[in-house]
């Protein structure tokens, strides 16, 4: 093995969150303008379902998600075990069910519209491993393309993909929003912010990013969900279109203490243990009420994951 070689053996070190998926939709954007006509449409659609929810309701009691997880290598680390892999599942139920040991909200804070679980089985049902000469790759969907070093998706419609591969940039992670191209549907996550250390110690991890909540985050946005703050770079004008998440002012980092407050929201501040903020993972353990509903509204009977809600 050469000394290159054995440099990427190491994780690359991440000082602070990063999630591309709105750099992502931009550019998408810009490519296809009939994306933001489709995008409004799921918006009126999902704001309808939220109110009238008896209308819209679900086949079935449980939605299962059948997950499709496709690895890709380049060195023996990037090569993440199946137990890695199972970490992360389990992280997922656990995050979207609520049951995650470690939702522990301050009192008196958000405990009033916090969710209380998601009726979603996420269902682990392939693992693909596939070496590729791509020594990393970016936010440009090549990941997503077998021709150019990536692999195709696995039938968008009825599973949700996830590649694990080597990411530049510092980036942690992607997503495409409902109403994107089947060709690209699913979402990116660096190998070494996938899975649980808690979980399953001996994987290939990056600290402060090693208990699954990339993959949280990330799926949230595969669910229509935005980021807490509206992406407006601080200007207390942004929205993520959800009513029970307070005006903030911007992204927080690390492990904020509560109340951290902005944009005149005291006296609960920022809700920053959302899994749509940028704190580390150890720091971000709940979705709120609205956002369930805002998920739930993909999958019912008219919502561009219907068929994952029969």
């Amino acid at each position: 093995m050469s000394q290159e070689e054995e440099q990427q053996l190491e994780p690359i070190a991440i000082t602070k969150r990063s999630c591309a998926s709105q750099d992502v939709l931009e550019e998408q954007l810009k490519a296809d303008p009939s994306l933001r006509k489709r995008m409004d449409d799921i918006e009126v659609y999902t704001q309808r379902a939220i109110k009238n929810p008896e209308a819209y309701r679900l086949v079935n009691g449980i939605i299962e998600i059948p997950v499709v997880v496709h690895v890709l290598y380049n060195t023996t680390a990037q090569k993440i075990s199946a137990s890695q892999v199972n970490s992360q599942i389990e992280v997922l139920n656990e995050d979207f069910q609520n049951t995650n040991a470690d939702n522990n909200l301050p009192d008196g804070s958000f405990q009033s519209v916090a969710s209380t679980g998601l009726p979603v089985r996420f269902v682990l049902a392939q693992t693909i491993y596939k070496s590729t000469k791509v020594k990393s790759f970016s936010t440009n969907d090549v990941v997503k393309n077998s021709k150019r070093g990536g692999d195709d998706p696995v039938d968008p419609a009825n599973n949700l993909n996830l590649w694990v591969c080597n990411l530049s940039g510092g980036v942690l992670g992607y997503a495409q929003f409902p109403g994107g191209s089947a060709s690209t549907d699913g979402v990116v996550i660096l190998y070494s912010a996938f899975g649980s250390r808690a979980k399953y110690p001996g994987g290939t991890y990056t600290s402060t990013y090693d208990l699954g909540r990339t993959a949280t985050h990330e799926v949230g946005h595969w669910m229509n969900l935005r980021h807490i703050w509206g992406d407006d770079s601080g200007a207390c004008s942004g929205t993520d279109q959800v009513a029970d998440t307070p005006n903030q002012g911007g992204e927080n980092y690390g492990m904020p203490s509560y109340p951290h407050v902005s944009c005149s929201n005291a006296p609960n501040g920022d809700m920053f243990m959302n899994y749509m903020d940028y704190t580390d993972d150890a720091a971000m353990y709940m979705f709120s009420t609205n956002q369930k509903d805002r998920m739930l509204a993909i999958f019912s009977a008219s919502g561009p994951r219907a068929a994952m809600g029969r």
